[in-house]
């Protein structure tokens, strides 16, 4: 079974590669390390909800948008 962490991190990770944009370049914008991003895509770091915010805000998305489709 899928963990929610894995499976938003993977969303995370779809959304930035559809927008065209280096895991780096997203880092920066989002005001987070790139390690701390990478972490969030493989799903082993736990989110604060400041941090689904600045995902979300960074995306152009509503909160409930980014989670979209997570089972």
């Amino acid at each position: 079974m899928e963990t929610l962490r894995k499976s938003f991190g993977e969303r995370v990770r779809q959304l930035r590669r559809d927008a065209g944009v280096s895991q780096e370049d997203f880092a920066d914008k989002c005001g987070f390390a790139r390690s701390y991003m990478s972490r969030i895509e493989r799903g082993t770091s736990n989110l604060s909800l400041d941090g689904i915010e600045r995902l979300a805000q960074a995306f152009g998305l509503s909160i409930e948008d980014l989670f979209k489709g997570l089972k």
